[in-house]
């Protein structure tokens, strides 16, 4: 077992983030011994989990801390860092705020919902249809779809979705942004959240931040920064995942025309289809969010010192061949797909059942309204967002 931290870190991440290419690198990652020592463009340097089971562990080990980056100069894209909301929280304080939202998400809840989206996905394509080929997949579906149903869900406007995608995008960009920009740009979001929850508490409504706001009033669960950024992360989350996938999975399934024709011919595959997209597909550029181990411990052959930053690739795990024979190969037969595409432990994404069903009936419409669905023209990638994904993406049928 070694534990030495002296070892040169490693440029990260690597390879390019246009594209779906998982990088060979990881693949060599995986084969070495231990972990590697990696450096992000900023902070300090950690080591760098790419097995499927020492991901896992990591991400499901209570004895790893999230809390902890918030005072740490955390391995990160950019200047800036996220230190407050949901995602920096361990036990109990994450628990208690997660079991605020859970019940939003709970499966036979979103299983609700289907309907729903079901419409709105065919009511998309039908759009496309009228607006004629060439169409931008990106702007005129993929993230048309999942914002209309993460704004109706929490009570957002969806006539507000410029104001609040500009607030995601800068949020989540990789580019030169200064700590001070990041900063500006998160109370500006801040305010306007504010003013909805204003007017949420003026006027309440069957939705999720009227019963946040009830939590905060009249249970004291929440503070009032706390309620902001719980419904601003839900925002961001509830949409940027789900509208990236979409398009990459469409990139995915064009380039496997059997796995295409299987999906078109049976649309009762649809379930196990996503999550094997799920597991096959890259979504991000660089790292998860670091975890500090609060004691010494050991990872894959390695002693992590109490303080020291693990951060996982999620990527190089659901390619890693001891848990998926053959992962370089997109099937639709796996039967049991235990992937890492949703996260594991406590961060486990809240929202996992209402993004496969985004994702199920997002492609079924596809499909089954665009016989001849193909790629017209030149796909430009995200190059400085932390998930992969079409930038804009032009479709025929």
């Amino acid at each position: 077992m070694s534990g030495t931290t002296h070892i040169d870190p490693v440029t990260y991440p690597f390879g390019s983030a246009a594209g779906l290419e998982v990088h060979p690198a990881y693949a060599q990652a995986r084969d070495a011994p231990g972990m590697m020592r990696i450096q992000l463009p900023y902070g300090e340097p950690a080591w760098l989990a790419v097995r499927y089971d020492d991901v896992r562990f990591v991400l499901g080990d209570r004895r790893f801390s999230r809390a902890m980056a918030v005072a740490a100069d955390v391995p990160r894209m950019t200047p800036g860092k996220l230190d407050s909301g949901m995602i920096v929280k361990d036990p109990p304080d994450h628990t208690r705020l997660r079991k605020l939202v859970a019940k939003a998400f709970t499966v036979r809840r979103v299983a609700q919902l289907r309907p729903r989206i079901r419409r709105l996905a065919e009511e998309l394509v039908a759009e496309m249809v009228a607006r004629g080929q060439p169409v931008d997949l990106v702007e005129h579906f993929a993230l048309s779809l999942p914002v209309v149903v993460i704004c109706e869900l929490l009570g957002v406007p969806v006539a507000d979705r410029p104001k609040f995608r500009a607030w995601s995008d800068a949020f989540l960009s990789t580019n030169k942004t200064t700590a001070e920009q990041f900063a500006a740009n998160r109370e500006g979001f801040r305010e306007y959240m504010s003013g909805l929850i204003a007017a949420r508490r003026a006027a309440p409504a069957d939705d999720l931040m009227t019963a946040l706001i009830e939590a905060r009033d009249e249970h004291d669960r929440l503070s009032e920064l706390e309620l902001i950024d719980m419904c601003n992360g839900l925002l961001v989350a509830g949409h940027e995942t789900t509208a990236s996938h979409l398009p990459n999975f469409v990139v995915v399934l064009l380039a496997h025309p059997e796995r295409l024709a299987e999906l078109r011919a049976d649309l009762d595959l649809m379930p196990a289809a996503v999550e094997e997209l799920m597991r096959f597909t890259p979504l991000s550029y660089g790292p998860g969010f670091p975890r500090y181990a609060t004691e010494d411990v050991e990872v894959g052959g390695v002693l992590v010192r109490a303080g020291e930053p693990v951060v996982v690739d999620f990527a190089s795990a659901n390619r890693d061949p001891r848990q998926f024979p053959g992962p370089d190969v997109l099937r639709f037969d796996r039967g049991e797909n235990p992937h890492l595409g949703f996260g594991h432990g406590v961060h486990h994404c809240l929202g996992s059942q209402l993004a496969r069903i985004e994702l199920q009936e997002g492609l079924r419409a596809l499909l089954g309204g665009l016989p001849g669905l193909h790629v017209a023209g030149e796909v430009v990638w995200k190059t400085e967002m932390p998930v992969r994904g079409a930038q804009r993406m032009p479709v025929g049928w």
